[in-house]
């Protein structure tokens, strides 16, 4: 894999810390985001500018609060938070429609005015729920809120995540995800499609990207396992993924989701953008 990856100047991912912006290129094919929760621990507008510098487009799933920060750094943010529920509490449940529908409502319009184009959202998890009966209610729930993404041109997407790691969550596999968009049947709707999260419970990553390429409306990437850099310590050849998705003409961003496992996090980060950039 290091063979593969390696810069412009001939020099190897290893390197790229040292490398100035002067020297330091990206392809343009790729829009790189990167999640901020995996770099907690670097304050919001130092991770911004050294984002900035490498040529990173977006710090994303953001609250509204940190929006006008990136902005400020010249950034986007690519994806936002709408509401204050978490991952297990979602639109599969009718009885939690009235709140999150008016969460979302109140989001949306803040979202475009500040150039976010994405919000993202939960199934919810099962607790005994079918998954049929589940994707209905889910389809209730978020039809009530596209005419408002509709017209101000914001995306919401539901993110796909592993059943291990997130025990019970009913939007555990692309299949389900896509039966749901065709329910929903809004271009307002779309799937957050987590390569790791993904990589886990089904593989076959670029097959299946390019079966359910129209209902993908973002990407996140991570290590497996450990969810750690996507470097030889991994089992997926992340190059080949972003080829396809070049390839299929994704437009959309590609957020880094991995936890660094290195010391030099930022390091890791740079190395992570650089692989991706095909």
């Amino acid at each position: 894999m290091a063979g593969a990856a390696v810069i412009a100047a001939g020099r190897p991912l290893d390197s790229l810390a040292g490398i100035t912006q002067e020297t330091y290129r990206l392809k343009g094919n790729i829009r790189h985001s990167v999640s901020q929760w995996c770099f907690g621990s670097i304050p919001l507008e130092e991770f911004a500018k050294y984002c900035k510098e490498i040529g990173i487009e977006s710090i994303e799933l953001l609250n509204e609060k940190d929006w006008p920060v990136v902005a400020k750094a010249g950034l986007k943010c690519a994806v936002g938070y709408a509401t204050d529920w978490g991952i297990p509490k979602g639109f599969n449940r009718v009885q939690n429609h009235d709140k999150l529908v008016a969460d979302y409502e109140a989001m949306i319009p803040k979202a475009a005015a500040a150039g976010v184009p994405n919000l993202i959202c939960f199934s919810g998890n099962r607790e005994g729920m079918g998954d049929y009966e589940g994707m209905i209610n889910c389809a209730i729930g978020l039809r009530r809120i596209m005419p408002t993404a509709e017209k101000h041109g914001v995306t919401i997407i539901m993110e796909l995540l592993n059943g291990i790691g997130h025990r019970d969550y009913m939007c555990d596999n692309t299949a389900w995800g896509a039966a749901l968009a065709e329910m929903v049947n809004s271009e307002r709707f779309k799937l957050l499609y987590d390569i790791y999260h993904m990589q886990i419970m089904e593989g076959n990553v670029i097959d299946t990207l390019k079966k359910y390429f129209k209902y993908i409306g973002h990407i996140h990437t991570g290590g497996v396992p450990g969810r750690n850099e996507l470097d030889e310590t991994q089992e997926l050849y992340y190059p080949a993924i972003m080829k396809a998705l070049v390839s299929l003409g994704y437009k959309g961003f590609v957020g880094q989701e991995f936890v660094p496992a290195q010391k030099d996090k930022l390091a890791s980060l740079k190395k992570c953008i650089q692989i991706c950039d095909v």
